[in-house]
Order: C-alpha cells, then sequence, then structure tokens
C-alpha cells in the first residue's frame, strides 16, 4: 500500500487555504467533537496544551479516522521529541521558536530520513497506520513547519525561509507581538505587527512554502486566507468550551 497524499498537501498543491484545528485538552471525546466539526487538520499541541505521548497516542486515531491530517506542534526544538512524534504517525510537525538557520536546519533534519535528514528509523506506529511503504515515501509526505514568533526569527526570516525541507512557516501573533512589544493576543491589527505578519508570508511565498497563521476570529481566517496565507488555525478545543460556557451562563444570568 503506497502512502496516500494527506488532505493537507493536497490543499497546498490546489494553492487553497487549509482550516486548522488545536487541541490542548488530552481527552478522546473532545477530540472526537473537534474532528466531526470539519477541519482540514487537525493539530495536538504539546507546548503549550496538556496531552503528553500517551495521550497523544490515543488522540491520534480519532483524527485520522475522520480523514484529517494529524499534526503536533512539540514542546521544542529538540531531535528526539520531533522523531518521536513522527513515529506515532503524526503528518505535520510545528516546531516552536525557530531563530535561525541552524534551528530550521536541525528541526528539518529530525523530520526527513537520510540522505536528506537524521531522522533515526524506527517508525512502530506510522507503519502500522500508514503501511509498509512509508519509511521509503515518508520525505515527500512528512510536513516540517517552524514557528516564527521572535525578533531574532525576522532578523533571520529570509535564511530561515529558505532552509531546504521547509514546508511551511508559522506565525505564533501572541509571542510575536511579545517580542515587539506588544500585550499577547491574537488577530493583531498594529501596523508594526501587520508589517511583520506581511514579511513573513512574503519571505514563506518566495521560497514556494506555506504561510500560517494562528486566529482568535472566523473572520480573521478569512482575511488571511484572502492575503495569501495556506493554513490558518482558528481558536482551540479550550477556547471554544469556555467562550461557549460564558454565553450560555451570560444568557442566563441576562434573562
Amino acid at each position: 500500500m503506497s502512502l496516500p497524499e494527506t488532505k493537507l498537501r493536497r490543499i497546498w498543491t490546489e494553492d487553497r487555504c487549509a482550516l486548522n484545528g488545536w487541541l490542548a485538552i488530552p481527552s478522546t471525546l473532545s477530540v472526537e467533537a473537534m474532528a466531526r466539526a470539519g477541519w482540514d487538520s487537525i493539530t495536538i499541541d504539546m507546548q503549550h496544551g496538556t496531552a503528553d505521548y500517551a495521550a497523544m497516542l490515543a488522540m491520534l486515531p480519532v483524527i485520522e479516522q475522520a480523514g484529517l491530517t494529524p499534526m503536533v506542534r512539540a514542546p521544542w526544538n529538540e531531535p528526539s521529541i520531533v522523531m518521536r512524534a513522527l513515529d506515532a504517525g503524526v503528518m505535520g510537525v510545528i516546531c516552536p521558536m525557530i531563530e535561525t538557520a541552524d534551528d530550521a536546519r536541525l528541526f528539518v533534519k529530525s523530520c526527513l530520513y537520510p540522505p536528506r535528514g537524521a531522522r533515526s528509523f524506527g517508525p512502530i506506529r506510522a507503519r502500522l497506520v500508514h503501511g509498509d511503504t512509508y519509511a521509503a515515501e515518508a520525505n515527500d509526505r512528512v510536513l516540517p513547519i517552524a514557528m516564527i514568533e521572535t525578533r531574532a526569527a525576522l532578523d533571520n526570516l529570509d535564511e530561515i525561509a529558505a532552509v531546504d525541507g521547509l514546508a511551511a512557516l508559522y506565525i505564533g501573533p501572541s509571542d510575536l507581538a511579545s517580542a515587539l512589544g506588544y500585550k499577547p493576543a491574537f488577530d493583531r491589527r498594529e501596523p508594526e505587527l501587520v508589517t511583520a505578519i506581511e514579511r513573513i508570508r512574503d519571505a514563506a511565498t518566495k521560497n514556494g512554502i506555506a504561510a500560517c497563521i494562528h486566529c482568535g476570529t472566523p473572520e480573521y481566517a478569512m482575511e488571511m486566507a484572502g492575503k495569501g496565507f495556506r493554513l490558518v488555525t482558528v481558536g482551540s478545543d479550550a477556547r471554544f468550551i469556555e467562550a461557549g460556557a460564558k454565553a450560555t451562563v451570560a444568557a442566563f444570568r441576562g434573562a
């Protein structure tokens, strides 16, 4: 069985924008509720979310069975963490705090098998899920996605975007805002941050890779899609629960 192209790669091949869901809660029930909503991909957040490796293993089958591209945000740019996530079967890894081209090269090497990278062989669950041809085809299917969220990353943006093997640049608006002297939040309108966001998008486009951004509202996400971003994340499972609960309580109290 040949390893199929992921839904996310198909969308990017067609030059369309993908809608990415975000999971902070390590519950198969909340994953199932999210997976049924119709996202194109879903990311398990192992940096600021509450899932550990065992929880990720339980969450991945739910995402896969829904036909969505399973991704993980790694807690850090550490090869063993990245490789273990890939061996579990994820097809995209978002790596935080990439600040230099050397950071990006280390990350890409962790995602790809030799001779293109330095990923150690041992796809224990990935082979079971994706088939015996996984190892031969993984380099052309796995998506290494570098987060750009610091002043240093902006200073080295062109060199980072040009690193061979990167699939995308992902903007973390809150950390980027903090790095530039603003309060952390999504959906930025400040001229300095808008300029930085557009620079990152342009660097990705120039190098033939996708530009991605985390958004707080669907309206802002639609705006970013119209401006050339090829993956937009909106909210998270935890934020949806919080917002829904607050709205319900407020409606009852107001009545």
